[in-house]
Parts: structure tokens; C-alpha cells; sequence
């Protein structure tokens, strides 16, 4: 009996030595998650026993537990490099849709754009919608966009300037705009068409009378017509109070009015829907339809001031970045500054996630004992947040790690001895004459 016993505590000093030896070997391994060796003891009982004076027939190993406490952060240069705070995995599909989880974040991009760890495993993501939201309810593979960003046509421009209130009325009734004596200011702005293409788009201020000014659009030296009125400038004309406030806008009150212009189809209930369906001509391209928001044109003493000239539009632009925030929302910034939600990482908690199936690299696989896996977005509910740029080193504490494997070899060592001994009481029987 003291053989069998001696030989279980061999066989479990043995496995906690494996095991040991398997965390430190790791120690260097992103997102690993450390394990320990758990025992109980042998005993067993029956109606030949009396449980007061039976022995204990050794122990053996109950489980392995993994311990999927939070690992330390190692900062990086890659974007595509993510760690988690927290609770959760990152859900990764095979080809076959296969879904597995892991802590380690170092990820990439494959051929076809797709993000992918090192074993070519599909990050999985929440799909963007059109209304900004993400569809929380369809993971599927996240890719980055490797086209060019589609341009976006101005359509409305944000004016924030001063008009002198002590300018004069030009000498040159007649406006020309090459002829700077038929205005008193001017000032410009790069928009563009529906095809991306970059044009010039100038306002010129005309002093009216003493709190009245007329605007002039003129887009590459072609100054805006009436559409109703062929030949003839569009105009706009404001009017302001003693205070230097806008007021009106073609004798139309701000107040009630709005403060926007359209300088394609003043006649337009809707700028976006102008009635005729006609805008500044430019050709190989759609329409322009300019609207000009005056809220933030005063007219004080002084000089003239431009402190704000903003307009909607870009052009098309080839993806410069990829950011990913701490709720996981992965974007591609363009290089005509453009953001573009690509989607949000799908995070995946366990209500036991001890219960886990390790299936190799860094990968666990859902089981009966984890519970189902539960979905969300980084930063809500148990899940934790995303730091991109960073990776999560391996949870092994070598110092903890090399106190039990001398703790382990100076179990085998006793163990061993007890086999000893128990050799030589026997001899000593067997040597009874």
C-alpha cells in the first residue's frame, strides 16, 4: 500500500511540475492565461472500513484551472494591436464560421483586407449602419476599406465674418468683379463638385446704404445667375440692426426666415430639392447647389474680419489610418479627412469562463460548463474597454511560478523517499528467519 500511495504523490508532484513548467514557458506568450495544478485527496470507505482508524490512499489531480486574471499592458506601434480591460474575448470565425475566443490582440491584415490574428482567425464585428448605430445582432468578419473614399459635392457654406459698418458705398455702381472699385470686400473658398474636383467659390460684399449689403457668389470667376431670370446676378441682400445683428435677408426676417441663402434656387422650399432641378452648370459633373448660412455675419466698426469660412464638402480620399477607440468602434481615416466606421469589435463574456475548452494558440472554445457565449460592445455592461496600440502580456508571476517548482521537486523528492523506505521495511520483512 505505502508504493501506491507514494506513487499518486509522484504523479502529482509531477503534474504540478508540468504545469509549471508550461506557464513559465509561456511567460513571453501574448494573452496567455496562466494555470494551476488543483488536487484532493484518495480515500476511500466502504462496510469493511472503520472510517476512525482508515488511511488515505493518496491524492490525484482534480483539474487544471485556468486563471484568467488581468495580464500587464505592453505598449505598441500598431493600431491593429489590441488589449482588453477587463472582462471578455475577442471572437474570432474560421472559414467554416467556427467561432473561437482569446485574449491576445496582436492582429493584422490579410490579403482581401480582412483583420486577422496570426494564425489567420477573422476578427469579428458588428456591421455599421447608415444611421451611425451598429447592428449588435450579426458579428460578421471585420475588413478594412481599401478604396478610395467617395467625394461629397459642397452644398452649404458657413460664413463667420465682420462687414464694416463705416465702409463706403463703392464709387462703381455696377458690379464687376473685375473691377475692384464695384466692391468693397471679397473673400473665397475651396468646394467641390460631385466628382471630387476642387473649385473656387468667392463671395463679394457690396455696401448698399448704411446698415444694408448685397452678396455676390461667383464660383471660378463665374458669377451666379437667377435661374428665373437669365443673365441677371443672384443676389442676397442683408439687412442689419443699429447693433450690428443680422437681420434680414432679402427683406426677409431671420427670425422667422432662417438664416440660410440658397444662391442656386433662392425660390427652393428645400435647398437639397431645388424646384427647377437645376444648379451652377459644371461640366462631366452634377449640378452645384450652394446654400450660404449667414447666422455669423455681423457688421461692427472696424475693419473687414473673416473668422470662420467652412463648406461640407472633399474630396475623394485613399485610407491614411486606422483607429480604434475604447469602445471598439474601428474607423478608416481618409486622407481628405474623412472618418468612415468600418464597424465595432464584437466582445464575448462567459458566465464562467473557467469552464472554457483550451484549444491551443491562445484560443478557447465555448463549452457546457463556460455557459453560453454573451455578445456586446467594448465599455457596456461586464465587457471591458479596448486599448488599441497595446497588447496583453501573459498573467505568469515567474517569481510565484519558481517557488512552486521547487515546492513541486521537493514534493517528488519526498515522495520518492517514502518508496525508499518502504522498500526497505519490506526487505527487512522478507529478510525474517
Amino acid at each position: 500500500m505505502p508504493f501506491q500511495i507514494a506513487l499518486s504523490g509522484l504523479n502529482a508532484a509531477s503534474t504540478s511540475l508540468n504545469t509549471t513548467a508550461n506557464n513559465i514557458s509561456n511567460v513571453n506568450t501574448t494573452g496567455f492565461k496562466s494555470s494551476r495544478a488543483n488536487f484532493v485527496e484518495l480515500f476511500a470507505t466502504g462496510l469493511q472500513n472503520v472510517q476512525e482508524s482508515a488511511t488515505g490512499l493518496g491524492a490525484r489531480t482534480s483539474s487544471i484551472q485556468q486563471l484568467f486574471s488581468q495580464g500587464s499592458l505592453e505598449f505598441t506601434d500598431n493600431n491593429l494591436d489590441l488589449a482588453l480591460i477587463g472582462e471578455g474575448f475577442f471572437t474570432l470565425s474560421d472559414d467554416q464560421g467556427a467561432l473561437s475566443y482569446t485574449r491576445a490582440g496582436n492582429f493584422g491584415v490579410n490579403a482581401d483586407g480582412e483583420i486577422v490574428n496570426d494564425q489567420g482567425l477573422k476578427l469579428q464585428g458588428f456591421p455599421a449602419l447608415d444611421n451611425g448605430s451598429f447592428n449588435t445582432g450579426d458579428p460578421q468578419d471585420l475588413a478594412l476599406n481599401t478604396t478610395n473614399a467617395r467625394p461629397q459635392a459642397t452644398g452649404n457654406i458657413n460664413l463667420g465674418l465682420n462687414l464694416p459698418s463705416e465702409a463706403p458705398i463703392p464709387k462703381d455702381p455696377n458690379f464687376d468683379i473685375s473691377e475692384p472699385d464695384s466692391y468693397n470686400s471679397t473673400t473665397a473658398v475651396t468646394i467641390f463638385d460631385s466628382l471630387g474636383n476642387a473649385k473656387s467659390a468667392s463671395y463679394y460684399f457690396v455696401k448698399d446704404s448704411e446698415n444694408s449689403w448685397t452678396v455676390y457668389l461667383a464660383i471660378d470667376g463665374t458669377v451666379v445667375e437667377d435661374p428665373a431670370n437669365p443673365g441677371t446676378e443672384l443676389t442676397a441682400q442683408l439687412g442689419f440692426t443699429n447693433d450690428g445683428e443680422l437681420e434680414t435677408i432679402n427683406g426677409n426676417n431671420i427670425s422667422s426666415d432662417g438664416t440660410e441663402f440658397s444662391f442656386i434656387d433662392p425660390n427652393a422650399a428645400d435647398p437639397d430639392n431645388p424646384v427647377n432641378g437645376e444648379g451652377f452648370p459644371v461640366p462631366g459633373s452634377n449640378d452645384l447647389f450652394i446654400t450660404a448660412d449667414f447666422a455669423n455675419v455681423t457688421q461692427f466698426g472696424g475693419s473687414f474680419t473673416v473668422n470662420n469660412l467652412t463648406q461640407d464638402g472633399f474630396a475623394s480620399g485613399r485610407l491614411a489610418s486606422i483607429q480604434i477607440t475604447d469602445e471598439g468602434v474601428v474607423s478608416a481615416r481618409f486622407t481628405n479627412g474623412v472618418s468612415q466606421p468600418l464597424g465595432q469589435l464584437a466582445i464575448t463574456n462567459f458566465a464562467n469562463p473557467e469552464g472554457l475548452e483550451n484549444v491551443s494558440d491562445t484560443r478557447w472554445a465555448e463549452t457546457a460548463d463556460s455557459g453560453q457565449a454573451l455578445r456586446g460592445a467594448a465599455g457596456t455592461g461586464n465587457f471591458g474597454e479596448i486599448q488599441s496600440g497595446a497588447i496583453e502580456t501573459a498573467n505568469v508571476d515567474l517569481a510565484k511560478e519558481l517557488v512552486n517548482m521547487i515546492t513541486a521537486q521537493r514534493t517528488y523528492q519526498a515522495n520518492a523517499q517514502m518508496i525508499t523506505t518502504a522498500d526497505q521495511i519490506t526487505q527487512t520483512v522478507l529478510n525474517i528467519r
